[in-house]
């Protein structure tokens, strides 16, 4: 059972990251399950639907701007812990600018859930290191 939940969280993620690339923000909103928490600079963040994600994504296209962003990458991706509705993942996600220059680098926990039926991140927390 853990098997086919493992695989089902690594897709989510993919489709986490292959959306956020695009700048996609309602298919990016999919991706999560709700309430989505996440934990950033110390401050916990709930995100109670996806048109609230959505909103605060098209939000944040600015500010990816300002940093030179073109798109993100994972480097590492490991299932930490799982079951049959909940997989703990480790990821390190850098940011890349247009040559492929990395120039911020994330150590990341996810939580992937099964909720009505459905696979989808839950909870985030991120340490961000400049490169």
């Amino acid at each position: 059972m853990t098997e086919a939940a493992e695989k089902a969280a690594i897709e989510m993620v993919h489709e986490f990251i292959e959306t956020f690339n695009a700048q996609d923000h309602e298919r990016h909103a999919q991706t999560l399950n709700y309430p989505h928490i996440r934990l950033a600079g110390g401050q916990f963040a709930r995100i109670e639907s996806a048109e609230e994600f959505t909103a605060l994504s098209k939000r944040g296209e600015a500010r990816l701007a300002q940093e030179g962003w073109h798109h993100t990458t994972v480097t590492n991706l490991e299932v930490v812990h799982s079951g049959s509705e909940k997989v703990h993942l480790a990821l390190t996600n850098d940011r890349c600018h247009e040559d492929g220059t990395v120039y911020h680098s994330f150590d990341t926990l996810w939580i992937a859930t099964l909720l009505d039926g459905k696979w989808g991140i839950q909870f985030r927390s991120s340490f961000l290191h400049a490169k």
